[in-house]
């Protein structure tokens, strides 16, 4: 839909694919992070680009979020059920399937094979990789998240995040669940992304929240990342034509000496 609006003819403005990454580093409050996950992955049945669909959890709280997870709601699949999802999400090539598109993990795990309780709300499984070949890194559009672990310095996180966006989503967005300003900060140096909501639910905060400042929308530019026009979130001013009065005022920038430095030549003004 974006390709075909850029090549209407018509000035357009177009949102990018997603795929919601979240770090919770050794600092996360697992409670409040797996909270928000949960509350980000059953939004529109995890259809939602916003929608965590990939969580990079450190080895130190590892196992506690796997436990808080379940509590959240969430159905541990274990190996075998992770392959029959596998062959229903996507087909061999790794293109999704639609049938599984944004549906309840009950009917979810039902076309894979096998039952869950009626009262989960989302399927968790492992990531057992990073690439285009490890299809669970990939975006979900439904009601399943990939819990991938990193072991070691923090680096070892943001090269993971690296790589889950080099399978898709640049652009989009990525979140985070520490109280490391370093983290953050060192993530938002990082990432390929636009934004990046640091302890929240990322599809309720990415699309504009009274306590973030984010514009409100429910569409997101991706920049040059994602081949978007604009990196912001698209709202009513990006609809609202402006008209800009020019007064002449003073000269107010640095000189050709200044600008240039050693390179400058006054022969070429002449």
């Amino acid at each position: 839909m974006v390709k075909s609006a850029y090549s209407s003819g018509t000035p357009a403005y177009g949102s990018g694919a997603g795929n919601s990454t979240m770090i919770y580093d050794e600092t996360a409050d697992v409670v409040e992070a797996c909270h928000n996950t949960m509350l980000s992955k059953i939004s529109d049945y995890g259809s939602g680009c916003s929608a965590d669909g990939n969580i990079i959890v450190c080895d130190k709280i590892f196992d506690q979020v796997l436990r808080q997870l379940e509590i959240e709601g969430g159905y541990f699949a274990n190996a075998e059920e992770r392959e029959k999802l596998k062959k229903v999400m996507w087909d061999e090539e790794g293109h999704r399937l639609p049938d599984t598109v944004a549906i309840a993990p009950q009917q979810l795990a039902k076309a894979a094979g096998f039952e869950i309780p009626a009262d989960c709300k989302f399927i968790y499984v492992l990531g057992n990789g990073i690439g285009k070949e490890h299809f669970f890194s990939s975006e979900k559009l439904t009601t399943l998240l990939a819990v991938h672990k990193y072991e070691g310095e923090f680096e070892n996180a943001l090269d993971m995040m690296r790589g889950i966006y080099e399978v898709g989503g640049k652009g989009h967005s990525c979140g985070i669940y520490s109280f490391n300003d370093d983290h953050i900060h060192r993530l938002a140096m990082a990432a390929p992304v636009s934004r990046i909501m640091v302890r929240q639910p990322q599809s309720k905060a990415n699309a504009g929240s009274a306590t973030n400042g984010m514009p409100m929308t429910s569409s997101l530019g991706c920049g040059t990342w994602g081949g978007n026009i604009v990196s912001e979130n698209i709202c009513l001013k990006h609809y609202m034509n402006t008209t800009w009065v020019s007064h002449p005022i003073p000269a107010d920038m640095p000189s050709p000496e200044e600008l240039f430095g050693e390179f400058y030549d006054p022969e070429m003004d002449k």
